[in-house]
């Protein structure tokens, strides 16, 4: 097919490459991401992301080519994205926090050809380099191996002619690597489509609350290899916003950045959230401009949720819950359905249908099953795992995993992952239902529980505690606290105390360590 043909077929796709050019043209002079010093217009950023798309091309990329990207938050992050989609080649985010051996098999369980990291991680390629030799190198930053590109070199050396690649809305624009919480991460296949109608959802739904201003300043805290914060940006881009990127999570930095460049939307990890209402005074700084908070990727304590509230009275709190595979919003509890409905995540977002079933049979309203998932936000396919994919997709629907209950509204509520259930004399008991207890506790900063080998239940309740800084707690405490609030059989049998919970770099508890 010829370019004209190309571009023919181009402008009736859904596309993120088209995004951004549609952008510049548009509003060239607006500003598209912000990060430490830099700003780059849409304009910017389009010219950037054709430069790289190119240079990529010229070292054998082409469509359907695996590029990985190893990366703390930085704008050249973003636009490797958008480079890599013009291409038609497919972005494979890879998790910082791995070792050199986990993130070289997502490489060669990805068939990436190339790999972009940033400076800080040179030890770590390094050592891949050692054993995939085959990879196509490029850095960003100073001090490069001699093995590896210049980024920016790479950028500034290539044209910025648009490429006129031939890219379909179905084709794959990203492999999101899936937690590994059990057993090898898997590769869900995300494409154009997907990605760009969870955008469409997710700007429906909150429309039915809030009104989109010409500029919204959204502040980027989250990693953005995650799909959660992925998706936040597409959702910028798709609103003409403009991106202010931090490095890393500092609770100081976050609430600096919200004051100075007057932000109207974050999103934050309920986590992100406690370390930052507890480690300092909000009313110390100018939060006045933040209008939108977006809460995902964990569960949102009612607690945490009441704080929130307090100490940004001028928000809109929206809590969204979902999952990489499903690109990745499923449903969303608005601030008008909050105060009746604190515990629940909310209705399902528009296109996205969704069972509550026990082996594929609908359960009756209230009982506890597995929440199921179609739409056009379902994942192409678990890349290279065929069999996965069949049992993942079985009749017709997404199979999530996760455990909740729907009450007779429609409303959803999370119960526990599957995998968490604690069996204890014939009882299921649900961790995330006494995590709830232990977070109303006020010494209690963080909690997770777990399930521990018992000879004579088979499993009894452990919880796992870090207290809030200058708090002395005892283990009669915390099982004084959930005995008055839970049933007998569901209060932990032991209580350990740690100064930090172990998590992911998608902030997610890791339970199995």
């Amino acid at each position: 097919m010829g370019r004209s043909e190309a571009s023919i077929e181009n402008m009736r796709q859904l596309t993120l490459g088209e995004m951004i050019s549609r952008n510049a043209r548009k509003m060239p002079l607006r500003e598209a991401v912000v990060f430490e010093g830099s700003t780059y217009t849409y304009r910017d950023f389009d010219l950037r992301t054709n430069r790289l798309a190119n240079a990529l091309h010229s070292l054998g990329a082409k469509k359907g080519t695996k590029i990985s990207e190893l990366m703390f938050n930085c704008s050249q992050l973003v636009e490797s994205y958008f480079a890599v989609a013009k291409l038609g080649a497919v972005s494979v985010p890879l998790n910082f926090r791995l070792t050199a051996g986990e993130i070289l098999y997502q490489l060669e369980n990805s068939d990436s050809e190339f790999l972009i990291f940033g400076g800080e991680f040179i030890p770590v390629v390094e050592e891949i380099r050692e054993r995939a030799p085959h990879l196509t190198f490029i850095g960003v930053g100073d001090g490069l191996p001699d093995f590896a590109r210049s980024y920016e070199e790479l950028v500034q050396e290539a044209t910025d002619t648009p490429r006129e690649e031939l890219v379909y809305d179905d084709d794959p624009a990203f492999i999101m690597y899936t937690s590994g919480t059990t057993g090898k991460p898997k590769g869900a296949v995300l494409t154009h489509k997907n990605q760009l109608m969870n955008v469409m959802n997710c700007l429906l739904e909150m429309s039915k609350e809030v009104a989109w201003q010409d500029h919204e300043r959204v502040q980027f805290v989250a990693p953005l290899f995650h799909e959660a914060a992925l998706a936040l940006c597409l959702v910028t881009f798709t609103i003409h916003g403009t991106m202010h990127v931090l490095r890393f999570f500092e609770p100081q930095k976050v609430l600096e950045q919200i004051e100075k460049e007057r932000i109207t939307i974050t999103f934050m990890p309920p986590v992100m959230a406690t370390f930052i209402l507890n480690s300092l005074n909000v009313a110390d700084y100018d939060t006045s401009s933040l209008r939108i908070w977006i809460s995902g990727a964990a569960i949102l304590p009612t607690e945490t949720r009441r704080q929130i509230n307090q100490a940004f009275p001028n928000v809109n709190l929206f809590d969204v819950f979902g999952q990489t595979e499903m690109s990745p919003v499923t449903t969303m509890l608005k601030p008008s359905q909050a105060p009746g409905k604190p515990a629940s995540v909310g209705l399902p977002v528009f296109n996205v249908e969704v069972r509550v079933v026990d082996d594929d049979r609908d359960v009756p309203v209230g009982e506890v099953g597995e929440i199921v998932y179609r739409g056009p936000t379902v994942m192409k396919e678990y890349y290279k795992n065929p069999e996965a994919t069949r049992e993942a997709l079985r009749g017709g629907w997404f199979h999530s995993g996760d455990l909740v209950r729907m009450d007779e509204e429609g409303f959803i509520y999370v119960v526990d992952r599957k995998k968490d259930m604690i069996i204890s004399g014939g009882e299921n008991i649900y961790p995330a239902e006494i995590e709830e207890v232990l977070y109303q506790h006020p010494k209690i900063l963080e909690a997770a529980v777990i399930g521990v080998y018992d000879e004579v239940w088979g499993e009894a309740v452990m919880a796992v505690v870090v207290p809030k800084p200058g708090e002395q707690l005892t283990k009669e405490e915390v099982i004084e606290w959930c005995k008055d609030r839970l049933a007998s059989y569901k209060k932990p049998k032991y209580v350990e105390f740690m100064e930090a919970l172990p998590r992911n770099a998608a902030m997610k508890v890791v339970k199995g360590e």
